[in-house]
């Protein structure tokens, strides 16, 4: 499993099952702006999609490529195409001076630190981070695949392996998180048969996590940090026909099945961060790390790197406790702290 529902894209977009996909998302679209003027030419027009759908469901994912030719992604589909600009610009941070020294000792009494998903994308990256910034603290790294994990290279060190799945009984979840001091959850739904797309969303992004939410809390966990997606709200907060919304919840209703779990654990009692990043990237740090509040941040992109980086500053920083925050990065921020998690309310 990977964090986020935007990065299998290309993946899935091979795949001739999905044009009938694209399809109906350009549709609703369409009816959500209320005419085909509103669209631009990043989408097909009504008519034009009643003529030759597959062109057009190709011509679609097309158009939504970024420079670097890349097709369509999580990253593009909320930075290419909803237009408003992020508020409430909080903090920034030169990405040349991101802070990897390292740090002896366990900060904050935090000595064990589970990462759920530790072979995803930005699992993998949150696990390498602790390693390289906290030396001292162990890390217990859950797979789905043992074989993988091996062959990345994350059991080394101080990583110990634990085959671990979401969607297994509550039983297992916590037999694999017990002694542990927090937990670093990266795992979201990666899709297989379009027709499956709910029922995964719902059994991986709010029941797994919410059986992981449960788990820590029977075995004593001090911290649970959650990664979500900007956008998680947007029926709430007047972003139901934002393109992004409309796009990434097309696939298996992703964002309100994650929203069903952040709730969740907002209410469980446990000391938590949730946080909330764009459209995800690969490629190394750019820019400025910008950190919002929740709710108030609709387009931008962030490096996974960075992204692991927060998720783990987030779970030793005590600054963090009982917060949501959404992070993007920009060239060009308008910086008002330099206190990551402190200036957030």
């Amino acid at each position: 499993f990977d964090s986020t529902p935007y990065h299998w894209l290309p993946m899935v977009a091979r795949s001739s099952t999905l044009l009938a996909i694209c399809v109906a998302v350009s549709v609703v679209f369409v009816l959500s702006q209320r005419g085909p003027k509103a669209i631009g030419s990043t989408y097909a027009t009504s008519s034009q999609l009643a003529k030759n759908p597959v062109a057009c469901s190709r011509r679609s994912l097309g158009r939504m490529r970024d420079a670097s030719a890349h097709a369509i992604s999580r990253r593009q589909a909320i930075s290419l195409i909803a237009g408003s600009a992020p508020a409430a610009l909080i903090w920034q941070h030169n990405a040349a001076r991101a802070d990897t020294e390292a740090v002896s000792g366990s900060p904050s009494g935090i000595s064990k630190v589970f990462v759920a998903g530790a072979t995803g994308n930005t699992g993998k990256r949150a696990v390498d981070y602790l390693k390289n910034k906290y030396p001292d603290v162990k890390i217990i790294a859950g797979v789905r695949s043992l074989e993988k994990a091996k062959k990345l290279g994350i059991a080394d060190g101080n990583v110990e392996l634990v085959q671990f799945d979401v969607t297994s009984p509550e039983k297992d979840l916590e037999k694999a998180v017990s002694g542990v001091d927090a937990v670093i959850c990266a795992t979201g739904f990666v899709p297989g048969n379009p027709f499956e797309f709910s029922k995964l969303a719902h059994a991986v992004d709010n029941e797994g996590t919410i059986k992981l939410v449960d788990a820590a809390k029977n075995t004593g966990v001090k911290k649970f940090v959650l990664i979500s997606s900007i956008l998680t709200n947007g029926r709430e907060i007047g972003q139901e026909k934002n393109p992004g919304f409309v796009i990434t919840n097309a696939f298996g209703g992703a964002l309100d099945e994650k929203l069903v779990a952040e709730k969740y654990l907002r209410k469980s009692g446990l000391d938590f961060t949730i946080v909330r990043p764009g459209g995800l990237k690969d490629a190394a740090p750019s820019g400025s790390l910008v950190v919002a509040r929740e709710d108030t941040t609709f387009t931008g992109e962030i490096s996974r790197d960075r992204v692991a980086q927060v998720l783990v500053e987030a779970t030793f920083d005590r600054k963090a406790s009982q917060k949501v925050i959404e992070i993007i990065e920009e060239e060009k921020a308008e910086a008002a702290s330099s206190d990551m998690f402190g200036a957030i309310a």
